[in-house]
């Protein structure tokens, strides 16, 4: 007889048994993509990169005009990058020297030196120099690149502008030919006037004296007096006795109006005859007035020159030549926007003007026997009508201030070059401009540069125009020649 309990066990058994078939069927079916699913996992825990590529680099492969300065070359990678430092002397550069290879996420930078003008080069980056992050090499890469090119020196004019000038003169002038274009002449202002102040302070900072030093006769309508007498020479004749060049300005100071003696009032700046907002006087000289007889402007210029006449003949005797910069900066900013106008007293009447002056004071001098002097006229770089002349002048000059670029110094003398190529250029004033060294690696050769005084300096730290690391730089550089490298010119 059946047993009711039993039968029920049984079947509940069953169904136990069946259920464990069916997860063990389930079990061996999921088995191959389990393992398959495992093997993904694997795969991208631990993924085989591309070699690093190349994104781009700077300068960009193909670059011309380069610098021939220091140079970083910077390459940038498609992915994080190293680069060991056993693989750095694999990395070359025909003609120049690799002087640090580094690394930083994406970029390598190499860094380059004794780069010169005028030459291609080739940056040749080996295969493995480079690595990506799981330490796959990168291709080997060449970054080709030329640097600017060595300007085109022509023959500037061989004579000076003075007729018959003193020998000493003409020795200066051929001297400045013979190293323009591969040697450039330092040079210090006075502090105001009479001085050589600035150049002691170069002197203590680098060891040095400037080739040349600039003074001005700004106190021409003061001097003969206790604090200023320009027939006084001694401390020119010592600096020529030094083999150093002599150079001079002239901020023309005139009365502020019309028989005005007050020499408070006496002043280059043209306006209204008053007093401007900061305190200093304007004046209401006007230079086209001096060619006609009997004007007070006449009456004064010539009394003017015929003292300044004397002062430079004081120094022709004494066999010493001049640097001469009159009227400099005539056009002021009128070339460079709408309603702009000159600074000084000797350009407000314009271009036409002021040729004449310059050629007055040129043939004025001439009628008085000066002989010794080499003459600067000052460019503003869009002042064509402002030029005097071949005829009249000696060098070309430029004054630059808070130009930190080396290459916009270099475009300033490459415009003025592609104007007067048959003239001399010079840096004739500057103040915080980039370093010498960048300059003159851009391409400005120029005949001599001269940053600008600081009133109250006792040291160049801190100078305002030209503080000690500028002049370090310029005084380090072989193409820069200093007062002890000067032959003698007498």
């Amino acid at each position: 007889m059946n047993n009711p309990n039993r039968m029920k066990d049984m079947k509940i058994e069953s169904m136990v048994l069946y259920k464990c078939i069916g997860k063990l069927l389930i079990v061996l079916l999921l088995l191959p993509l389990f393992y398959a699913c495992g093997s993904d996992s694997s795969s991208q825990e631990e993924p085989q990169l591309d070699a690093p590529q190349l994104v781009s680099s700077t300068p960009a492969n193909g670059a011309v005009d380069v610098a021939d300065a220091d140079l970083n070359v910077v390459l940038t990678y498609d992915q994080n990058v190293t680069a060991p430092s056993a693989g750095h002397s694999r990395v070359v550069v025909a003609g120049a020297t690799v002087d640090k290879v580094s690394a930083n996420l994406k970029n390598v930078t190499i860094c380059l030196s004794g780069l010169e003008k005028g030459t291609n080069y080739n940056l040749v980056i080996p295969e493995g120099v480079v690595l990506g992050p799981t330490g796959v090499k990168a291709p080997q890469l060449t970054i080709s690149f030329s640097t600017v090119k060595k300007p085109e020196i022509k023959p500037v004019d061989a004579e000076l502008c003075t007729s018959d000038p003193l020998p000493q003169a003409k020795k200066v002038y051929d001297y400045l030919i013979s190293v323009y274009g591969s040697k450039t002449l330092s040079a210090s202002m006075a502090n105001v006037s009479w001085n050589i102040a600035e150049a002691e302070l170069v002197e203590k900072a680098t060891g040095k004296y400037p080739a040349i030093a600039f003074f001005d006769y700004i106190h021409l309508a003061w001097s003969p007096a206790n604090w200023i007498d320009y027939s006084d020479t001694k401390i020119v004749e010592d600096w020529w006795n030094a083999n150093g060049l002599v150079g001079a300005s002239w901020h023309w100071n005139v009365p502020a109006k019309e028989g005005d003696t007050d020499l408070n009032k006496y002043t280059c700046t043209p306006g209204n005859g008053t007093q401007n907002s900061d305190g200093n006087w304007t004046t209401t000289f006007r230079p086209k007035n001096i060619f006609t007889e009997g004007t007070w402007e006449s009456n004064i210029a010539k009394a003017d020159l015929e003292k300044m006449a004397g002062y430079l003949k004081l120094l022709q005797d004494k066999g010493i030549p001049v640097i001469w910069r009159p009227l400099h900066e005539a056009a002021g900013n009128i070339y460079e926007y709408n309603g702009g106008t000159a600074w000084f007293w000797w350009g407000i009447d314009g271009a036409e003007a002021y040729k004449k002056l310059w050629r007055y004071m040129f043939d004025f001098f001439k009628g008085k026997g000066i002989r010794n002097l080499i003459w600067v006229w000052t460019t503003q770089t869009k002042d064509a009508d402002f030029y005097p002349g071949d005829e009249y002048v000696d060098i070309i000059g430029r004054d630059i201030y808070s130009q930190t670029v080396g290459t916009d110094n270099a475009s300033q003398y490459n415009l003025i070059f592609g104007s007067y190529p048959q003239k001399m250029i010079a840096l004739s004033e500057c103040g915080s401009v980039a370093k010498l060294s960048e300059q003159w690696s851009a391409g400005a050769n120029w005949s001599f540069f001269m940053p600008w005084y600081q009133y109250d300096a006792t040291t160049l730290v801190g100078h305002q125009h030209a503080d000690q690391a500028w002049w370090k730089d310029a005084m380090s550089q072989d193409y820069v020649i200093t007062r002890d490298r000067m032959p003698s010119m007498k």
